[in-house]
């Protein structure tokens, strides 16, 4: 039993050094230290720099790899590919996003939620049944108590919660699957939002009239309630004193 407990300690130490070494070269390549097409150094000076085996960074790379973020060849080495073949849906790969390019990310994920939100509400009005329809209302009840109280903090969760239930209500699993992988993007987005003056309180008949139309089984009104959601969102993203300085 003691050496299975000392195994378990090697590997847990060896996953924390790998997330570690992953996060470190993924943040790299996406704030632009190495960019497409350059090799990373060998793995000998990526080790002694990070202070890191050989074995850690070889997992590291394989890793970033898979993420559509580097490709390893026998005689050119291992490369960093262009970002239009990463996995823009890897929630690492929008973690490093938000310290590499933080603004491309926002007009990313506005342009994205454009294109899915919309027919998503229409969908949901026209299947969601009363659980459903019950999430959306607790998401919006989570939401209007966060903003009666903003010291408790929780309306940016709150306000995630609503908008994969509204990606779930239709029934959908593809739709419930991407509002989870984008969770971090959509983050992102509200926290900007959220700081421009007044956008919370306004922001709460908005998702009401959401809640409301597809309650009603109205696909148009609940498809125009959310783009006034995401439209009202760009203004406010624009205007927030939490908007990003870096370039598109």
């Amino acid at each position: 039993m003691a050496s299975r407990g000392r195994a378990e300690i090697v590997e847990q130490h060896f996953l924390t050094m790998h997330q570690r070494v992953v996060d470190e070269l993924g943040r790299r390549i996406a704030g632009g230290v190495w960019g497409p097409g350059d090799p990373l150094p060998v793995e000998d000076v990526l080790a002694a720099e990070i202070g890191v085996s050989r074995g850690v960074v070889r997992e590291a790379v394989k890793a970033l790899v898979a993420k559509g973020m580097l490709r390893v060849r026998p005689r050119t080495g291992t490369r960093v590919l262009p970002p239009e073949q990463w996995n823009h849906l890897d929630r690492d790969v929008l973690r490093w996003r938000q310290t590499g390019n933080a603004t491309a990310l926002l007009r990313d994920t506005s342009e994205l939620r454009r294109i899915v939100e919309p027919g998503a509400a229409r969908l949901a009005a026209e299947r969601a049944g009363p659980e459903r329809v019950r999430a959306l209302y607790d998401s919006l009840a989570a939401m209007e108590a966060a903003a009666a109280d903003p010291g408790l903090g929780g309306y940016v969760e709150a306000d995630i919660a609503f908008h994969r239930a509204l990606l779930d209500a239709g029934g959908n699993r593809l739709l419930g699957s991407l509002g989870r992988a984008v969770g971090i993007a959509l983050e992102h987005s509200f926290l900007v939002s959220t700081r421009t003056p007044g956008a919370v309180e306004a922001s709460l008949p908005r998702h009401r009239a959401v809640v409301r139309a597809v309650e009603a089984r109205d696909p148009a009104a609940a498809a125009a309630a959310v783009l006034a959601i995401i439209e009202a969102a760009e203004e406010e993203i624009a205007r927030s004193p939490g908007l990003p300085d870096d370039p598109v």
